[in-house]
């Protein structure tokens, strides 16, 4: 795994140095991003020699007359942002934090910031005054709206003088929080997990067929943070444009009846069953030989599908199954439903029809139901969904394995 690590302009620069190195004795590879403010309280040099990585100082050259640029090429903060598992920034200052929230990308890191699609993860560090600002606060708060973590910087005696919040955190919270940004927790070591991603397609001549809008992200997040955190991951995907992670098991189906009979091959070999697949409720009832010509109104006759999920019940074997639904009213209610009737031991619901998640987006809100609990979990990145959705298979997988209390 691989991490950037944005150092910017404060005092408390120099305690990045000892995050490289906690990062580093959990094998994770550390990539240095300063900015210039960064250089004047420490210089790259320390960063190249503990991370064994070159420092980036600069989007274009190392900003001293006569030194040579040290990226490789023009669009390095792309291919960077492409390489990278997780972006850290410890310390971040007022300015970083401002310009993440403001989309502004005037040096590397901030244009870093941009260009990546991995989980973020901040360590703010300045005066408390700076830190209490109602502008500092309003960027803090969307910062965490768009799903980026904030380790709270802690309050104590500060360079400047003052006592109060704005101290960086100790650098062994911000390593936990890198590492839970990573999902390497490796509680799923052992485990084998069952996924499911994406659409079915379900034909209705050689060049048409029904379907719908799911584009896999959901399931795909699943599989790679479930991969991360130490299980062996088997997904079975619709047609996606999207890529899994090399150490997944990927079967590739199109119709849900191939989506069934992956699972039924597949099912002795899992643990644990995640079913985020948008699976196709009716199928038409026969398929045309050629490509049916517009030759006015058409009727198709539809017949379902298999019931892939309450079907599942039948045949499993102590596995954890847990369901998605997506909804688009009476979202709890239908839910609970189905929770009940597929014998299920957890189902994730969302609805559907609110703008900007669930289907085609990179973010999700949604309700995750078991018999005992319901977790709501705001608006944030598919990622971070994905997180507690296997949060909560782990509290499942623990109450399982609780020995049952004596009844007097």
């Amino acid at each position: 795994m691989k991490v950037a690590l944005g150092v910017s302009g404060g005092i408390a620069a120099y305690k990045a140095a000892e995050i490289v190195r906690l990062l580093q004795e959990r094998g994770i590879q550390v990539q240095v991003i300063m900015t210039r403010a960064a250089q004047e309280f420490i210089r790259p040099l320390t960063f190249a020699a503990l991370s064994g990585e070159k420092v980036i100082t600069d989007m274009f050259a190392a900003g001293n007359a006569g030194e040579q640029p040290n990226i490789e090429s023009a669009v390095e903060h792309i291919a960077v942002a492409q390489a990278i598992d997780t972006l850290v920034v410890a310390p971040a200052t007022a300015d970083v934090l401002a310009k993440f929230a403001q989309g502004i990308a005037n040096d590397f890191l901030t244009t870093l910031y941009l260009a990546t699609t991995v989980p973020v993860v901040v360590a703010p560090a300045m005066n408390v005054n700076m830190w209490n600002h109602s502008a500092t606060q309003a960027n803090v708060q969307t910062l965490r709206k768009r799903g980026v973590k904030i380790v709270e910087p802690e309050t104590g005696y500060l360079a400047c003088g003052m006592t109060g919040p704005g101290r960086l955190a100790e650098n062994e919270a911000i390593a936990a929080a890198v590492m839970e940004a990573l999902g390497a927790a490796q509680d799923f070591a052992g485990e084998t997990v069952l996924i499911t991603a994406g659409p079915t397609r379900e034909k209705i001549d050689p060049v048409r067929y029904i379907s719908n809008r799911s584009s896999g992200r959901m399931g795909y997040a699943l599989a790679e943070a479930a991969l991360r955190r130490g299980a062996r991951v088997l997904l079975v995907t619709g047609p996606v444009a999207l890529m899994a992670p090399d150490a997944v098991e990927v079967t590739r189906v199109e119709t849900a009846e191939e989506m069934q009979q992956a699972l039924l091959q597949l099912l002795s070999q899992a643990t644990m069953v995640i079913k985020a697949a948008a699976v196709s409720d009716w199928r038409p009832k026969s398929v045309a030989a050629h490509k049916i010509k517009r030759k006015g109104p058409m009727t198709l006759e539809l017949e379902p599908t298999a019931d892939i999920l309450a079907g599942l019940a039948g045949h499993k074997q102590g596995q954890i199954i847990v369901g998605f639904a997506a909804e688009t009213e009476n979202v709890l209610e239908n839910a609970r439903q189905k929770l009940a009737a597929k014998s299920l031991d957890a189902i994730v619901v969302n609805d559907v029809l609110r703008e900007g998640i669930g289907f085609d987006s990179e973010r999700n809100a949604v309700t995750i139901i078991t018999h005992d609990e319901v977790v709501d979990v705001p608006e944030t990145t598919k990622w971070e969904v994905a997180q507690r959705v296997l949060d909560q298979v782990v509290r499942l997988r623990k109450l399982r394995a609780a020995p049952l209390k004596a009844v007097r």
